[in-house]
């Protein structure tokens, strides 16, 4: 998935340096050989668990008996800034998908994309519908089996209907990521295009949001599409070597998201009842941009382990079968166990679940998905070939 081919060098300045091949498969040198990079399989883990702790503890979910903070008056507080777990999925995001995307034609990324995150988010659907029609409890409502047929398409969010689990709104910004970011596949990805995508995409942001468009606002995603926009900025330095132009769209990417980030903070705040100091939150947008930065400029390269790259796949079941399924069980088992022993063996639990779903779910319905769709590429074609020609 995240394997890179050659591409023609607009600039012949801009050669990546050479960097020693990773051992195992466990990253990718700049030079566009293919892997892993285990630095972004441990981040990705650590926004997961925040986004995990958030949840299980500062969301006010019902599932305590008592409000969280008062159950929980250490955890609680690093707990309530969980919900920035997101913010740092979308820089990764954007980092990852401007990796994996290098060589590859608009047909190959649409089909990488669909076999990486509809698998396990369709298991992910109808396990959540089954565990709380079973468990029953005030915690969570029973989705009707019409609003679950359209969560199945992914498309939920656009057609005003409610969500089987409140986490997979991010998968609607992501999908309009993935939309914009084809538009740059069409005629390959290079430096020139991709610094270009980047440019236009935020002047486009800001002038949507100036002009209170929503149509606009909704295909641009100005709240959002900082933490993208910087992602693919930090995998250029990866790629190409740092330069002024890269580091002035990191920098104003930052800008902007720690101003838009005040109102996703007072939301998160009427998620969790209460109020919470704000500089936390700004404080830790800078190490995540920092974090990138890091494995932007190769800092990281001597980060190896087979665990990370396990931890890296883990994420995306993790994040889709963690929030309401885990509310059940608390809802389910408080009383019956000490809360600091349920804590930590739910997140386990969930731990091992991600990896059930991941090697019995997700990868041989992701193989069949892949066989399909490129045969079904194939196809189509052979047809346009046909037609051309004939």
């Amino acid at each position: 998935m995240h394997s890179t081919l050659p591409v023609q060098q607009e600039h012949p300045e801009r050669r990546p340096p050479p960097a020693p091949a990773p051992p195992g498969g466990a990253g990718a040198g700049p030079a566009g050989r293919g892997g892993r990079l285990a630095a972004l399989d441990g981040l990705r883990l650590c926004a997961a668990l925040m986004v995990v702790a958030y949840h299980y503890i500062a969301f006010d979910s019902g599932a305590w008996p008592r409000p969280a903070q008062t159950l929980f008056p250490v955890a609680h507080l690093p707990a309530a800034y969980g919900w920035l777990g997101v913010q740092l999925f979308f820089l990764i995001s954007g980092f990852v998908i401007c990796m994996s995307c290098w060589g590859k034609s608009v047909g190959d990324f649409a089909v990488s994309r669909v076999t990486r995150l509809y698998p396990a988010y369709w298991f992910a659907v109808l396990a959540v519908t089954l565990v709380v029609s079973l468990w029953r409890s005030p915690v969570n409502a029973v989705p009707s089996l019409r609003n679950v047929a359209v969560n199945l398409t992914m498309l939920q969010d656009p057609l005003g209907v409610e969500p089987v689990d409140g986490v997979y709104w991010t998968l609607w910004v992501e999908l309009r990521f993935y939309l914009l970011f084809a538009l740059v596949l069409r005629k390959g990805l290079t430096y020139r295009r991709a610094v270009g995508f980047c440019a236009v995409w935020a002047f486009a942001a800001v002038v949507a949001k100036a002009a209170d468009d929503r149509a606009l606002a909704l295909l641009l995603m100005p709240h959002d599409c900082w933490y993208f926009i910087a992602g693919i900025a930090f995998y250029l330095m990866y790629r190409f070597r740092p330069d002024p132009v890269l580091w002035l769209i990191v920098a104003g990417c930052l800008l902007i998201a720690q101003h838009d980030l005040l109102g996703a903070h007072a939301r998160a705040e009427g998620y969790m009842g209460h109020h919470v100091p704000r500089w936390p939150t700004t404080l830790l947008l800078a190490l995540f941009f920092l974090a990138l930065a890091a494995v932007a400029l190769g800092w990281t390269h001597r980060v190896r382990g087979r665990w990370l790259s396990t931890a890296g796949v883990l994420t995306y079941p993790l994040y889709l079968i963690h929030e309401r399924i885990g509310w059940a069980v608390i809802h389910r088992a408080e009383g019956h166990m000490p809360r600091y022993v349920l804590l930590p063996a739910l997140v386990t639990a969930m731990l091992l679940a991600a990896w059930l779903v991941h090697r019995h779910v997700e990868r041989p319905l992701a193989r069949l998905l892949t066989r399909g769709l490129q045969r079904a590429m194939t196809q189509a074609r052979t047809a346009d070939t046909a037609v051309r020609t004939g």
